[in-house]
């Protein structure tokens, strides 16, 4: 079947708008590249040459040599992925119950954790310094991680309902009528189901732990403890302009994995966000 030409204008367009949102994004991530890319006499040359003249490695080699950078990469590892498994823990009960209950206040609650989520963390960070201080956990991988938790419960939240949304309740109501209770259907039934669901949440989650700043930064002070997005901050104020090459592959270095993961696994998010929007 032909386009016609409207149809056809209206490819053009769209493609022209993604490539320009494209270069406008990942612009200054081939600067950073750029910067990394570059000797310390080069850098002070001028920042208009975007090829390095004589490119060099030595930077990225660096970074990973040495002997700070690798911890940072495991805390930031550590601080996500155990914040990543306490957010589905706590999650996937709340959304089945979202999903197949019907209850008093139910859209009041869905409201809630919707307008919890919209909340800034700079908004709390004085009173939640104070009270993390006050139980002992500055300092603290666990108090961190629980704060992490409680940022990212409201959208894993909010992403798995509407992924179960898409699982016919019938399924629940066959298995109920076997013998099953409630607890066994979400167990044995529900979460198998809800596999690409659960992963793309945890991917989510742990994207958004790995480029968490704030928190960490506040609540964390010894070196050996913070993650890769503090150590880099602390990192640059350390340093001069001398080292402004080695900064950025350092911040390269730290931005590449969540990229990575992202555009190999965008299939997955999209589906299991899209999942639920849509139902015959």
């Amino acid at each position: 079947m032909k386009l016609s030409s409207r149809d056809r204008l209206g490819d053009i367009l769209s493609y022209a708008f993604m490539a320009v949102m494209f270069v406008f994004f990942s612009w200054p991530l081939i600067w950073l590249l750029s910067m990394a890319l570059r000797t310390r006499k080069e850098v002070f040359l001028g920042v208009y040459r975007l090829i390095p003249k004589f490119p060099t490695l030595e930077n990225f080699t660096m970074v990973l040599t040495s002997s700070q950078f690798p911890v940072y990469l495991i805390n930031a590892l550590k601080l996500s992925c155990l914040s990543a498994v306490g957010c589905l823990i706590i999650a996937a009960p709340a959304a089945y119950a979202f999903s197949r209950f019907d209850f008093k206040g139910k859209g009041a609650w869905m409201l809630g954790i919707l307008a919890f989520q919209m909340i800034s963390p700079l908004v709390i960070m004085v009173p939640l310094y104070r009270y993390m201080s006050r139980l002992g956990l500055i300092d603290s991988h666990f108090g961190t991680v629980m704060v992490y938790i409680a940022l990212g419960v409201p959208m894993v939240t909010w992403l798995l309902k509407g992924y179960m949304d898409g699982i016919p309740k019938s399924l629940d109501e066959a298995a109920l009528i076997d013998g099953c209770n409630r607890l066994s259907v979400f167990i044995r039934i529900i979460l198998p189901l809800s596999t690409p669901g659960v992963a793309s949440a945890f991917i989510i989650t742990v994207i958004a732990g790995w480029s968490q700043f704030l928190v960490p930064f506040l609540l964390i002070t010894k070196d050996s403890l913070v993650p890769i997005g503090v150590g880099i901050f602390q990192y640059a104020g350390t340093q001069n302009a001398s080292t402004i090459q080695v900064l950025a592959a350092a911040c390269l270095i730290s931005v590449v994995p969540a990229i990575i993961a992202f555009l190999a696994l965008q299939r997955l998010i999209l589906s299991a966000m899209t999942a639920g929007a849509v139902k015959g």
